[in-house]
């Protein structure tokens, strides 16, 4: 399949883009093109062989498949897109094989023109790798860690450097990201417009319930402590999409920004509805699934006098340029709903709350 892929791209002079879904058999692929600029593969699995000639391109995404066996030499991959792609802005890799070896193998290409880069669900992505890519790219826009092991030092390690042009944040799946950690993070971006929490302030192991005496704290599987009741307060001047799905160790919330349209709090399971405070007076979407009914009743006091009829949407597939959520690992699909939902129309200023 990929010396067929290699001719259609090849013979395709006027081709600038190129998104392919199902390449789980594509075992390797040569592309060369002066006019190929946006390139997505999705499902990629095992590849042999990756040869980038496309001196133009500015925007890739390869979404490989969840394989532990995955034998795809991603270091290797970030070298030639250095090499050969020099004009590239967007970078989108999903891959459980990522890791700080590959994002140093990144940070050598010296990308000039970075300005959004996504490296997700590669839990092997450290602290370490966050100082890596601050000291090489310090223009992003869009910095998509999720599904990574970064901590609260690399949240402040972010905010250190992109003050002044990060607009979106993505952390979902990182569970050594804290409230605390967030709650700095909305406080020294000013520029942001889109931040995703999603799975980070959650139970570690909610197969074992506390006692009362030390319902606060329990002990993950890791060996450290995990606090279970976490608070999270956010002010925020042009935050427009916050997302906090399955973030169930949150109990008191506080959200105060005047251009927020869509929250997400999906699975928010032990979020009280008494600590629950909404100064959002542009908010349009609201996302509830799974959540008890006092809290949804306490969103739609909060946000709308007059409720709009509830609506059931479908998933859709997280674009490479952010717009949606980074889709859930197998053993995260299995546990929680889809929570990626489209967005729809909203008249006389109503905001509709999604409860199913």
């Amino acid at each position: 399949m990929w010396d067929e892929l290699s001719r259609f791209v090849a013979d395709k002079r006027c081709l600038t883009t190129l998104k392919m879904e199902g390449c789980s058999n594509l075992g390797s692929f040569v592309l060369c093109s002066n006019i190929l600029k946006t390139l997505w593969l999705s499902d990629l699995q095992s590849l042999s062989k990756m040869v980038f000639n496309t001196p133009n391109l500015n925007e890739i995404s390869l979404d490989f498949s969840r394989q532990e066996n995955d034998s795809t030499d991603l270091t290797s991959m970030m070298d030639s897109l250095g090499r050969t792609c020099p004009r590239l802005q967007n970078i989108h890799i999903a891959s459980l094989h990522l890791s700080h070896s590959v994002v140093l193998s990144l940070t050598a290409a010296n990308l000039r023109g970075l300005r959004m880069l996504s490296l997700v669900l590669g839990s092997e992505i450290t602290d370490a790798s966050v100082v890596a890519i601050s000291k090489c790219y310090s223009n992003l826009e869009l910095l998509d860690l999720s599904g990574s092991s970064i901590s609260d030092s690399g949240l402040g390690m972010i905010c250190n450097v992109y003050p002044e042009t990060l607009t979106r944040l993505l952390v979902a799946l990182c569970p050594n990201i804290t409230s605390s950690g967030i709650q700095f993070a909305t406080t020294q971006l000013p520029l942001l417009e889109l931040m995703d929490c999603g799975m980070t302030i959650c139970d570690s192991d909610t197969q074992h319930p506390t006692s009362e005496d030390d319902s606060d704290l329990h002990t993950s599987p890791n060996g450290k402590l995990h606090l279970t009741r976490q608070k999270l307060f956010i002010k925020h001047a042009r935050l427009k999409r916050l997302s906090l799905w399955g973030c169930s160790s949150l109990d008191s919330l506080y959200v105060s920004c005047p251009n927020l349209n869509d929250l997400n709090l999906n699975s928010c399971t032990n979020l009280s509805p008494e600590k629950l405070v909404l100064q959002c007076p542009k908010l349009e979407n609201v996302h509830a699934v799974g959540c008890e009914d006092v809290l949804i009743q306490a969103v739609q006091t909060q946000v709308s006098q007059d409720y709009a009829s509830l609506e059931n949407r479908y998933s859709c597939k997280r674009m490479a340029d952010g717009s949606k959520r980074v889709g859930i690992p197998f053993s995260f699909s299995q546990q929680l709903p889809d929570y990626d939902k489209t967005s729809w129309k909203i008249r006389k200023r109503r905001c509709t709350v999604v409860v199913e």
